[in-house]
């Protein structure tokens, strides 16, 4: 029997399963937490698909070897033949395509036709953003849910990543079709957890540079999604419109989080094209961020932080420190703003997640990953706080309010 995270003595991960049948509880997604084992029922419908997936892998290596003959665009025939082995293969892997071309487009959903195409989607914390993009995805599903077509199966670490290797496993023996991990901590333990499923993350600033994909638009593996990457020059950009006095801004990051470390290089080289000093202070957890905000006071005119997923969980003592000295806090993400920094050109999560789960929808609806090569975040909002201008004594001009989303009023 398989034991559950609590009976094997790791921190409890709270999960809950969200299908047609249970969709009436609430239609968000968010139903209570289910901290017991799998049903006996599911588990075995999650051991029949990894039997699948073992007899594909067969499969797909008499298709390998016969390429190594035909080649990714031989003849109709060759490749006929070659697929006749995968017959159960969906997305159109190693299939052939309208022309008698074969696919090379890369890994599929794999589940046989009507059965319920399983979702996996992991968080590694809670904070706003995070959450958001659960919501709006879980939100942008709900009409596959309904329709019986897909079910999905939520799991949160509760910040602590060291479990996020044994939900990610748990996942795939339950017998998850698609991952969809957000932030990059995740989506770098689902890539080590497998090569098969197909994974579809959000919230990811740099994927090349976290070992996920070897260019964005080189989705050759199993592993897509959609990029959080932020604008930084236009966000200082606005720091000096609001605040042209600045002359040493205070950067406050976790160095494990490589979203924000990237940020971070972006902002100190603008510093360094602008001729602006910078400092810095970097934090390893929530409980360092009031220690290091308050170490820069004195000797910063700003503040900046980008989608710093730790920081953004302790905003609150972050802005504690920024008022007490009267120093605006510039940030990465809306929900930053929200709340209590001063202003960004950021990430607007809403529409994030609703660009992972238009990828998820096409995946269910037979495309690949390699048909799906990582996107950018297709639009950012300039966002200020009007509460937290008033507090810095900035004023938010009538021309302002016309050009910015207004917060905090």
């Amino acid at each position: 029997m398989r034991m559950s995270l609590a009976m094997a003595g790791v921190p409890q991960a709270r999960s809950h399963r969200l299908s047609h049948k249970t969709a009436g509880i609430k239609k968000s997604g968010i139903l209570p937490a289910n901290t017991g084992p799998c049903p006996t029922g599911f588990k075995k419908e999650g051991e029949e698909k990894m039997k699948r997936r073992i007899l594909l892998a067969c499969g797909m290596s008499l298709v390998m070897a016969a390429g190594l003959f035909s080649g990714c665009g031989g003849s109709g025939e060759e490749n006929t033949a070659a697929s006749g082995s995968t017959e159960a293969a969906r997305s159109g892997e190693a299939a052939s395509q309208e022309g008698g071309e074969s696919s090379c487009a890369g890994v599929g959903v794999n589940v046989a036709d009507g059965e319920t195409i399983q979702v996996g989607i992991i968080q590694h914390m809670d904070h706003p953003s995070l959450n958001q993009i659960y919501e709006t995805i879980a939100e942008e599903l709900q009409p596959l849910v309904d329709e019986g077509r897909i079910e999905i199966l939520y799991q949160n670490a509760s910040g602590d990543s060291t479990i996020l290797p044994t939900i990610m496993q748990e996942l795939i023996t339950d017998g998850a079709d698609i991952l969809v991990p957000i932030a990059t901590p995740t989506a770098q333990v689902a890539a080590s957890t497998t090569d098969e499923i197909p994974i579809v993350f959000s919230a990811v600033s740099n994927p090349v540079e976290a070992g996920l994909v070897t260019a964005l638009d080189q989705t050759d593996g199993n592993i897509t999604g959609v990029s959080n990457s932020i604008p930084v020059d236009q966000i200082l950009d606005l720091a000096l419109e609001l605040t042209p006095d600045i002359q040493t801004i205070g950067m406050v990051y976790n160095t494990s989080e490589i979203n924000s470390v990237t940020g971070i290089e972006s902002a100190k080289a603008y510093c360094d094209a602008h001729n602006i000093a910078y400092e810095e202070a970097t934090v390893t957890g929530t409980a360092d961020v009031q220690q290091a905000a308050a170490s820069l006071v004195g000797s910063v005119d700003a503040f900046f932080t980008p989608n710093d997923n730790t920081v953004a969980s302790a905003m609150a003592v972050y802005l504690q420190v920024a008022n007490e000295a009267g120093i605006p806090i510039y940030v990465g993400a809306d929900s930053m703003v929200i709340d209590g920094g001063l202003a960004t050109v950021g990430i607007d999560y809403t529409v994030l997640g609703k660009q992972t789960a238009q990828m998820v929808e096409r995946l269910v609806n037979g495309e690949t990953i390699g048909e799906n090569p990582v996107e950018q975040i297709s639009e950012y909002a300039r966002m200020i706080n009007v509460s937290t201008a008033n507090q810095l004594g900035i004023t938010v001009t009538d021309e302002m309010r016309e050009t910015f989303t207004i917060l905090g009023e």
